[in-house]
């Protein structure tokens, strides 16, 4: 009786150790229905009937309010790891000056951006310098005048 318990509890305990690695999905962002997307026309709709259809954009443009951005992204996660990215869409709608739609284009993962934070290397551009050379590499410069007109 006391084998049979004690092998319930290391198929419990197992369990629950192997349900804590279970992938964690995830979609942040805007829900783009693929009819609704196509159904959206150059030249044909404007800013109040994109609204109405696909509702706020994510974000409008910085330097060109006339681009309105629905972005889409689902991701996965495995216990402590960093969210990978399993899809993404970003929907850009681009308006003319009175409103109306004149463009629409579609990307996806492709402009996903992998960056690497924990290199301890910070890229710079000319050359290598010393330690010595970068502490005493301006004694004498500090408070010159320069010569050249």
């Amino acid at each position: 009786m006391k084998t049979s318990f004690a092998k319930v509890m290391i198929i419990a305990a197992a369990g629950l150790l192997a349900s804590g690695c279970a992938t964690v999905r995830a979609h942040k962002g805007a829900v783009l229905d693929p009819q609704l997307v196509n159904s959206i026309q150059a030249g044909v709709d404007n800013k109040a009937s994109v609204e109405k259809v696909l509702g706020r954009p994510s974000f409008t443009g910085q330097f060109a309010p006339n681009d309105w951005y629905y972005i889409a992204r689902d991701t996965s996660q495995l216990v402590f790891r960093n969210p990978r990215v399993k899809r993404q869409i970003v929907l850009l709608v681009r308006f003319d000056q009175a409103g109306n739609v004149a463009k629409i284009e579609h990307s996806g993962k492709e402009v996903v951006l992998a960056l690497d934070p924990a290199s301890r290397k910070t890229p710079t551009l000319g050359r290598k310098r010393g330690f010595f050379e970068e502490l005493f590499g301006n004694i004498g410069t500090v408070g010159s005048v320069s010569t050249q007109q």
